[in-house]
């Protein structure tokens, strides 16, 4: 019986990484995806406001911004999860860099990997469970000074819920 267990978990521990293989292999940037509106709201009150792309299903979180050699600096997409989990984002096909926002389910930044490098295959990994993860142009949160435990407002966040006192 335990063989039998093995087995199978082997075939599926397979089956999982050729599906992964096969779904990473985009040979060319995914069409625009739908847009919303996402603000962040700094520690000093000063607001960005980001039109980002949503990546919702599965294939366009595998996709994300691959092959794309420019990222606007009022542009982004952003990755919402179905429940909190450590995020896992890594440079494949990526040409330009990218700052990586962590976005706690409380609405709050819970860390940023800033200025990924372009093509590595390292992954860049939120340090808590989040609920989603913000793709921007490579500097603009230095730039912006957008930073750990600002408030980011966004529908597919917190319904567009605004910070306390805005």
């Amino acid at each position: 019986m335990k063989q039998m267990i093995f087995a199978a978990l082997a075939v599926l521990a397979l089956a999982g990484s050729l599906a992964r293989a096969d779904d990473t292999d985009a040979t060319g940037p995914q069409p625009k995806l739908p847009t919303e509106q996402l603000t962040i709201v700094s520690d000093d009150g000063k607001s960005h406001v980001f039109n980002v792309e949503l990546a919702t299903t599965s294939q366009q979180q595998m996709t994300g911004l691959m092959f794309r050699t420019s990222i606007p600096a009022d542009t982004g997409m952003l990755f919402p999860w179905p429940a909190p989990q450590i995020s896992d984002m890594w440079m494949k096909n990526c040409p330009v860099p990218e700052d990586v926002v962590f976005i706690g389910q409380d609405g709050l930044i819970k860390g940023i990997a800033e200025n990924t490098v372009p093509y590595s295959l390292k992954g860049n990994s939120s340090p808590v469970p989040v609920i989603a993860t913000l793709e921007l142009q490579g500097g603009i949160t230095e730039a912006l000074d957008i930073s750990v435990g600002d408030k980011v407002i966004a529908k597919q966040i917190n319904g567009g819920a605004t910070a306390p006192g805005q």
